[in-house]
């Protein structure tokens, strides 16, 4: 069942039917939350719009009571049940099932004009606790290695033992990973690692999946495309690098205004191209969570497969990608591998995700 955003329906916004127990109604708004929450769509009003909603519908659907209350008398009932006294069918409606410290509205509900998006970030915040919301893919882990990806050799179910009925993956037989595993490719530095996390956008044919997040599988040099294993559903699609954004660690540096700021871990969010600015989460800082940065304001971590740009004394080299080795901090520069034998010295602007 797929989440309907513009119904008006608890149960259809979140893509759950109606007899969807706890942990369905968490995943799914774990799922929409992190896709629609603003710091991700930056200047995107109907995401700001969605997350408020999708907020809302789990605010009722995570309590217990006022899940009762809407499923028996409907929309209003349910917000109006806090200011009912005690003892009424309606009244006691506490704060949500599952947040901590019983958080509640309070102030007479919501009044049936939706939640504030003061209201949807607070209950995201206490959702996802100290956690970091945008980095680890729900159990999929990082970037390969110990505790990284976790791959079903026989598949996903439904998939038939290989992925999204695509007949499997280039040089895999079509039966997945297992029947490439004696085979060896030659290392690449211009294709991002496997096991990446990344967000879906810019996708004409499926817009549905935009801002869906998943893990890369595989690159294909033959199309240029990536594999990418859709969360929650197993599902894998292929796709062009335009269409990827990774959710890679960063270190702040040489930020003036916030100076208290640098040298701190961040995860990236999403990229504002009218501001040239990437959105970035904070995970241990207990004032500041996300933040808007320039490129040279932060330093991606080594093993970071960007692209280049903006070089003028050899444009050629613009829109290649390669391997952040190391970052010079004395000459401010990367250290990028495109080859086996080739490297380059690039400004922090001249690297694009």
């Amino acid at each position: 069942m797929a989440p309907n955003l513009n119904s008006d329906d608890y149960y259809q916004i979140l893509g759950v039917p109606r007899s969807a127990a706890d942990a369905a109604i968490k995943k799914a708004y774990k799922k929409l939350a992190v896709k629609w929450h603003p710091d991700k769509n930056p200047g995107d009003e109907q995401a700001t719009k969605n997350f408020q909603k999708i907020s809302e519908a789990y605010a009722t659907l995570s309590d217990e009571k006022k899940r009762k209350i809407y499923d028996t008398y409907g929309k209003e009932a349910a917000d109006q049940s806090e200011n009912m006294p005690d003892g009424h069918p309606m009244g006691g409606m506490g704060g949500f099932g599952g947040m901590p410290g019983g958080f509640s509205f309070g102030g007479g509900g919501r009044g049936g004009h939706g939640m504030s998006s003061d209201e949807a970030q607070f209950l995201f915040s206490q959702f996802f606790g100290g956690s970091d919301p945008f980095g680890g893919m729900g159990g999929m882990g990082g970037r390969g290695g110990p505790g990284g990806m976790h791959i079903n050799f026989g598949g996903h179910p439904g998939m038939g033992g290989s992925f999204g009925g695509m007949g499997g993956m280039p040089g895999m037989g079509g039966s997945g990973f297992g029947s490439s595993s004696s085979r060896r490719e030659p290392k690449r530095y211009d294709a991002i690692p496997v096991g990446t996390n990344v967000s879906l956008k810019g996708l004409v044919s499926k817009p549905e999946k935009n801002g869906d997040r998943g893990e890369i599988m595989q690159f294909d040099p033959a199309t240029g495309r990536y594999y990418v294993q859709i969360e929650d559903t197993g599902e894998t699609i292929a796709v062009k690098p335009s269409n990827l954004l990774q959710h890679v660690h960063v270190k702040i540096h040489g930020l003036g205004s916030r100076v208290e700021l640098n040298g701190q871990k961040a995860t990236i969010l999403a990229w504002d191209e009218g501001k040239e600015r990437y959105n970035v989460y904070i995970a241990n800082n207990p004032t500041t969570k996300c933040i808007s940065l320039r490129p040279t304001n932060i330093v991606l971590e080594n093993g970071t497969v960007g692209r280049i740009t903006g070089i003028q004394s050899k444009p050629e080299l613009n829109g290649k990608w390669g391997t952040i080795k190391s970052f010079n901090a004395s000459t401010g520069r990367y250290d990028v591998q495109l080859s086996e034998s080739k490297f380059l010295a690039l400004k922090l602007d001249n690297i694009r995700l």
